[in-house]
């Protein structure tokens, strides 16, 4: 027979935010009760950003090495992907084991369940043969999963998704990447300069198609250089897999031909994972690609319903730091406390390619279809002196609305794109008046003071 506990809180989900929200809320005192069918820390740990980082890292590494001559002297560079593999297993992942993830949230005083939740009512969640009522509600962060395009002959050949990717010990010869958002760029570049031949299919126009097109381009640039065949605007019709080998069909420009691999990586967007929640006990929909949330992360009405939301599965943007700032929102309204509600008009991101991209707010784009009064400016990273210096590829971009005289949207691309970017998302959050921002000394010689050149550039 089953059991029925009482506790203030379940926290359905524990990838980063749904960790730090359990632990703040056991801390201030609350019984909570963290479940996850999973590894406890989420897809980040094991699977994305740190794993992937390190192998990007190391590939960056091999970068340097073979750029040393012309600036140095000589060098030879011998790829080896055993150190790479080592360090995820060891380092990042302890061999993809969640103990030390799990003994610091009961350490915290969180009680973890493994297996999955499915709420059976308002503020009422059952795992297995135990349902738990919430005397203040329910935190969801189920986060998402790797998707897989309805491609033919795809679901039966051993495809690799992210995860895959991050765990092999060994590299394949030849990689197929579907897929040319970030996750496919990032290992597309970091396998490439390991020596693999890899070739990327995109369905659209270009690669990293969300971010500005000049991004893209200096990225698209970088991977042809590394040896990286690009194919855009393609549709994948089939794949097929003889035991040895992927060959994937692809219809381009109504020009059929076949792209051969010894691996091939999907990585064409992920779904949420939200279809076996039981949302419909509390009047949502569990076919919902998000969860519609208030300013405070509440997804159950105007008064909450005892039940908030947060991390991808809100559709403001599937990034670590996003899951963790809506953690912080949703704790504080657990709780009582006061503080700033939810905001999104400066949601930064960072694609981790090289030349690394970075990006705030609206594109170019995006806030001349909100019927802003836009003004741009942009510089290329060598007018920064450290740019020169460098021989870095990269640019700083800003989107400017010029009746306010604010940045609404601003991409960085360069060596350092993602910390430069630091600055960007400051003026595009707090709104500084782009007088001001002309006003500032810059530290010279910095790969920022391109920011400064692209605001002079606005005047024109």
């Amino acid at each position: 027979m089953g059991e029925t506990r009482d506790v203030d809180v379940v926290v359905v989900g524990l990838g980063p935010g749904g960790e730090a929200a359990a632990t703040r809320l056991a801390t201030a005192g609350l019984s909570v009760v963290g479940v996850d069918r999973r590894l406890v820390g989420g897809e980040c740990p094991y699977y994305g950003c740190i794993p992937s980082k390190m192998m990007i890292r190391a590939a960056h590494v091999l970068a340097e090495g073979r750029r040393v001559p012309g600036l140095a002297g000589s060098s030879t560079v011998t790829p080896d992907w055993s150190p790479v593999h080592a360090r995820i297993r060891d380092e990042a992942t302890t061999d993809w084991d969640d103990k030390v993830a799990v003994d610091r949230l009961e350490k915290a005083g969180v009680t973890f369940v493994r297996g999955p939740a499915r709420l059976t009512g308002p503020r009422t969640v059952e795992v297995g043969v135990t349902t738990f009522s919430a005397r203040k509600g329910v935190v969801l962060n189920p986060g998402t999963e790797p998707a897989a395009p309805p491609v033919d002959g795809l679901a039966d050949t051993p495809y690799w998704t992210n995860r895959d990717a991050c765990r092999t010990a060994e590299l394949p010869g030849s990689l197929a990447i579907i897929g040319g958002g970030p996750i496919g760029a990032e290992l597309a570049q970091a396998f490439a300069r390991f020596g693999v031949a890899v070739s990327v299919l995109e369905a659209g126009e270009r690669i990293l198609g969300p971010l500005e097109p000049e991004a893209s381009a200096l990225v698209s640039d970088a991977f042809a250089e590394d040896g990286i065949e690009v194919l855009t605007g393609v549709h994948v019709s089939s794949v097929a897999y003889d035991g040895q080998q992927f060959a994937v069909q692809v219809d381009e420009q109504s020009d059929g031909r076949t792209v051969h691999a010894e691996r091939l990586l999907v990585a064409a967007g992920r779904r949420p994972n939200l279809s076996d929640l039981g949302l419909e006990t509390v009047g949502l929909d569990p076919s919902a690609r998000s969860l519609e949330v208030d300013q405070r992360m509440r997804a159950g009405g105007a008064d909450g319903g005892g039940l908030w939301a947060i991390g991808d599965v809100t559709g403001k943007g599937a990034f670590t730091h996003m899951s963790m700032y809506q953690a912080d929102i949703a704790v504080r309204d657990i709780l009582g406390e006061g503080g700033p509600e939810a905001s999104y008009h400066a949601v930064p991101h960072v694609t981790f390619t090289d030349p690394e991209v970075g990006g705030v707010g609206m594109t170019e784009r995006q806030a001349r279809e909100a019927g802003l009064d836009v003004r741009v400016g942009t510089t290329d990273l060598a007018s920064s002196t450290r740019g020169w210096i460098h021989g870095g590829t990269g640019l700083v971009k800003l989107v400017e609305d010029a009746d306010r005289g604010v940045l609404v949207g601003a991409t960085s691309v360069g060596p350092t794109g993602g910390e430069v970017l630091s600055m960007l998302v400051t003026a595009v959050h707090a709104r500084v008046p782009t007088d001001t921002l002309r006003s500032m000394i810059y530290a010279y010689p910095t790969f920022h003071r391109a920011v400064e050149a692209a605001l002079e550039d606005l005047r024109s």
